[in-house]
C-alpha cells in the first residue's frame, strides 16, 4: 500500500489548514537546521511566542519547542518546552524520545513528562510501535502511567490493518488495557480507498464490546475526489448507530486552484432536541492557491444559529493563511476572524511564524 493514502484519508475527510504549514517545507536526508518563531495574538489572552528549532547530524535528529507567554511584568515567561531526540538505531528501527519541561513559580524549569516511542519494521514489511509515557512525581523520579503498542500488518497487495491497545496505570500501580482499535485500509481500486476503525472498550464483566465505529471512502476522479464518512456510537445496549456522517468534494482548476468543501451532519445539535436523525450541523469551505512566491488558503465555517437551528448555516469563522517564500526563509501568517453577537466579522487570533527553513522545490 502506498504511504500517501494515510495523509490522502486525513486531508480529504478533515482539511485543515493547519495541514497545509505542514507540508510546505520537505526535509532532506542531509543535515540540516533550522529556526522558526511563532507570534500568536489572540482576542483576550496574553500574546504568545513559540520557538521551533530544528537540527540533524546523521542519523540523529533533534526537534526543540518552547512556548512563552506574556508575564505580569510585560516579558515573555516561558510556559512549557519540550526536546525531541529521533535516533535511527539501524535500518529497521527508530527509538523516539520526547521530553516534556514546565516552570514552576519559582521559575525553575522541572521534568513532567517523558514518551519513548519504539518503531520496528521487520523483514515482510510489518511494524510495530511501543510508545510509553512516563510522569514526574515532582521530585525528578519517572512513573510509567500509559502505554500504547500498535501492530500494523500487510493483509493483501492494496491492503494493510493496524491493532492498537492502550494501557493505563490501575490503583494497584499495573498497567491495563482499557481500550483496544482495530483499523484497516484498503485501495479497492484505482480511484477508490477505504478505512474502517473500530473501538473496543471492557465492559462492567471485562468482556471487550464495540464502542465506536469510523468509516471512510475516498473517491479520486481526474483532478476532483470525493470523500464520504461516517461514525456509528453503541448505546447503552450495545446497539450502534449513526452518529454523524462527512460528505465532502474537493476540485482542482487547471491554474492549480483547489476548493474543498466539507458538510458534517449530526444527531446532535445544539438548540434542537434529538429525534435520532442527522442534521446539517456544519460546512467548511477551503479554497487553495499558490504561485512561484508562496501559497494561501482561505477556509469559511458554517454553522447553524444557536436561536434558529433549523434554520439556513450562517458563517462563523474565516481564517485566510498566506505563505511567502524568500530565497532562504518562509514567513506565514494566519488571521482568523469571527462573529460577534450582531453577525459581523472581527479578528479573535493572529499568527505570524518566520523560519529560516528552505522553501520545498
Amino acid at each position: 500500500m502506498r504511504l500517501p493514502v494515510l495523509c490522502l484519508l486525513a486531508s480529504a475527510v478533515f482539511p485543515s489548514v493547519v495541514c497545509a504549514q505542514q507540508q510546505d517545507v520537505q526535509a532532506n536526508s542531509g543535515n540540516e537546521s533550522w529556526t522558526a518563531t511563532t507570534q500568536t495574538s489572540v482576542f483576550n489572552n496574553n500574546p504568545s511566542r513559540t520557538t521551533e528549532t530544528h537540527s540533524k547530524s546523521g542519523n540523529r535528529s533533534v526537534d526543540k519547542l518552547r512556548v512563552e507567554q506574556v508575564g505580569i511584568n510585560g516579558g515573555y515567561q516561558p510556559e512549557y518546552e519540550t526536546e525531541k531526540e529521533t535516533v535511527q538505531v539501524n535500518p529497521t528501527t527508530t527509538r523516539t524520545v520526547t521530553r516534556t519541561y514546565k516552570w514552576d513559580v519559582n521559575g525553575n524549569r522541572n521534568l513532567a513528562l517523558v514518551t519513548e516511542e519504539d518503531a520496528q519494521t521487520s523483514a515482510s514489511g510489518d511494524v510495530r510501535v511501543v510508545r510509553t509515557n512516563s510522569s514526574s512525581d515532582g521530585n525528578g523520579n519517572l512513573q510509567v502511567m500509559q502505554r500504547e503498542v500498535a501492530d500494523t500488518k500487510t493483509t493483501s497487495p492494496n491492503a494493510q490493518e493496524t491493532k492498537t491497545t492502550f494501557y493505563l496505570q490501575d490503583i494497584n500501580g499495573n498497567l491495563t488495557p482499557f481500550m483496544k482499535t482495530q483499523e484497516l485500509q484498503k485501495r479497492s481500486d484505482e480511484q477508490t480507498v477505504e478505512m474502517k476503525k473500530t473501538t473496543l472498550m471492557p465492559d462492567s464483566s471485562g468482556n471487550w464490546t464495540v464502542n465506536e465505529v469510523k468509516e471512510n471512502t475516498i473517491k479520486e476522479d481526474g483532478a476532483s475526489q470525493t470523500s464520504e464518512g461516517r461514525i456509528l456510537r453503541s448505546d447503552s445496549e450495545g446497539r450502534l448507530s449513526e452518529f454523524s456522517r462527512t460528505v465532502g468534494k474537493e476540485t482542482e482548476t487547471a491554474a492549480g486552484e483547489k476548493r474543498n468543501t466539507v458538510e458534517t451532519y449530526s444527531t446532535v445539535l445544539p438548540g434542537l432536541a434529538p429525534d435520532g436523525s442527522l442534521h446539517l450541523s456544519q460546512r467548511v469551505t477551503t479554497l487553495q492557491k499558490s504561485d512561484p512566491g508562496g501559497k494561501s488558503s482561505e477556509q469559511q465555517v458554517e454553522q447553524p444559529s444557536p436561536t434558529d437551528p433549523n434554520g439556513p448555516l450562517q458563517a462563523s469563522t474565516k481564517t485566510k493563511y498566506i505563505v511567502k517564500y524568500g530565497a532562504s526563509s518562509t514567513q506565514e501568517t494566519s488571521t482568523t476572524q469571527a462573529t460577534d453577537l450582531n453577525g459581523n466579522f472581527s479578528a479573535v487570533s493572529v499568527e505570524t511564524r518566520k523560519s529560516d527553513q528552505v522553501p520545498a522545490q
